[in-house]
């Protein structure tokens, strides 16, 4: 039998928090072996549903602005979308993104890449086809998959993913979309601008979670652009009949209790599943739920030898914050802190038009918590660029506590993926309103609108009597 392989990390999985540990660690200097049962490149980055979806997304985006140029005294003839391009479109972002990923790039990098399908086999050994490997750490990073809800029929019935959108070569007639969250409403956005009919249905609320005032900006938006939203529906079963899908809702009005809705494809975006099978946690002691594995505030398992990062621990599954929780995962593992290392906030964005991003805390939990806050706004109707752009819809929120300092800002209008970075940097280094209010940006830009928000913290100071009196002093001095 071979001997035992023994890296200073082995890393399982090759998303992008798997690639960015791998990465990390090499670059650090420590020897990695990471470790993915697909192929790599491409086919990840497919399977991870994110790249081939935000092509699609900028797609529809272009035909959108070519639908609504008139807005703008541009006259555009009749068009239509060529969903074969379009395709082409996702593959091409997708080759192009790969090298990032591929075996030669990391392997250039000094990591030793195994493919085959990892599983503990004690708590300090994964075995993978006929390869040992003990290391000093381990990594699970073997993210998440689309959820497939227990719905009678749905098994049997072709269906779409957000790992699979890129398959379809034709733009569907009528899509019908299981879910509402966010990969939900950003795919359902994006086929009804590229021609489809689309129909959302979702048995709870749409985006639940998020600002409910803010998500009503976004729900607005979707349905005047077409997007047919039904909410509270319970689906009895699915059915594929004569080329068609066949979503029977409950219906306790109807004469047969059931209401039936056709469509031409089915896209199934009912929320993630951590990827945990053929693992054998059990025999590493590492605990886990059916939603993810339990992790500390330091990505640390019950087994102190093996860390987890990303959709596999659950809760928002993001690149970004896989890789975020990458970067920390290296630090522990291989440098050893004696202290604990200070977690940073990490923002959510849903690609919506308009968009929704929201770090720290949002005005529900500031309200709900122990301290007074305030909560500053400025709506997007107020900004020049966004009046000239014709981008009005939405505004920023920014919650303070009484001195100031700010705890979280949710923003929803264009480009709010942009705009709330500069919220993460101000809660990630303790800034106060003042820094924002005192900021020089750019005239005109949507940068104008937190600005214009932070401003608004001195309105009830400058109102004051004993300000007025103050300055009515001044007045009489010259």
């Amino acid at each position: 039998m071979a001997e035992p392989i023994r890296p200073d990390i082995c890393v399982i999985g090759a998303g992008p928090g798997g690639l960015s540990v791998a990465a990390e660690a090499a670059a650090s200097g420590a020897s990695a072996v990471l470790v993915e049962k697909a192929d790599m490149g491409g086919e990840t980055l497919r399977k991870n549903g994110s790249v081939p979806a935000q092509a699609l997304l900028a797609a529809a985006a272009r035909a959108s602005a070519l639908r609504t140029a008139a807005r703008f005294g541009i006259k555009v003839p009749r068009f239509a979308a060529d969903f074969g391009a379009v395709n082409a479109h996702m593959r091409a972002v997708i080759a192009a993104v790969a090298p990032n990923s591929s075996r030669e790039r990391l392997t250039g990098l000094g990591v030793q890449m195994i493919k085959g399908t990892a599983r503990f086999t004690d708590v300090a050994t994964v075995a993978v086809n006929d390869v040992t490997i003990k290391a000093r750490r381990f990594v699970i990073a073997t993210g998440s998959s689309p959820l497939i809800p227990p719905i009678p029929g749905l098994l049997d019935t072709p269906h779409l993913t957000a790992a699979t959108v890129c398959d379809l070569v034709d733009c569907p007639r009528h899509l019908i979309v299981i879910g509402a969250g966010a990969t939900g409403l950003e795919l359902a956005q994006a086929f009804r601008r590229l021609g489809a009919e689309v129909t959302v249905l979702e048995a709870a609320m749409p985006l639940a979670g998020e600002d409910r005032e803010c998500v009503g900006v976004v729900l607005d938006a979707l349905e005047r652009e077409g997007v047919k939203l039904r909410t509270g529906v319970e689906i009895a079963k699915v059915a594929r009949s004569l080329g068609k899908v066949r979503v029977a809702l409950a219906a306790p009005d109807a004469p047969d209790g059931i209401e039936t809705i056709e469509g031409s494809h089915l896209l199934v975006a009912a929320g993630r599943r951590p990827n945990l099978d053929q693992l054998d946690l059990d025999a590493a002691g590492i605990r886990y739920r059916p939603d993810g594995i339990v992790v500390d505030e330091n990505l640390t398992t019950s087994n102190k030898r093996v860390y987890a990062v990303g959709g596999v621990i659950g809760g928002t599954d993001s690149a970004h914050l896989a890789s975020h929780q990458a970067a920390l995962v290296v630090r522990l593992a291989v440098f050893r802190p004696p202290q604990r290392v200070k977690q940073c906030p990490v923002p959510r964005v849903i690609y919506t038009d308009p968009q929704l991003a929201q770090v720290g805390l949002s005005e529900e939990e500031a309200r709900s918590g122990k301290r007074a806050v305030r909560i500053l706004r400025w709506p997007y109707r107020e900004n020049d660029r966004a009046q000239s752009e014709r981008a009005t819809a939405g505004h920023i929120k920014v919650i303070t506590d009484l001195d100031g300092d700010i705890l979280g800002a949710t923003i929803v209008g264009a480009q709010a993926a942009e705009s709330i970075t500069a919220w993460t940097l101000a809660i990630s280094r303790n800034l106060n309103i003042r820094d924002f209010a005192g900021l020089v940006v750019p005239y005109p830009s949507y940068a104008e609108v937190g600005k214009r928000a932070a401003m608004t913290y001195f309105n009830s100071g400058l109102t004051a009597r004993g300000v007025r009196r103050i300055i009515a002093s001044l007045r009489r001095i010259g």
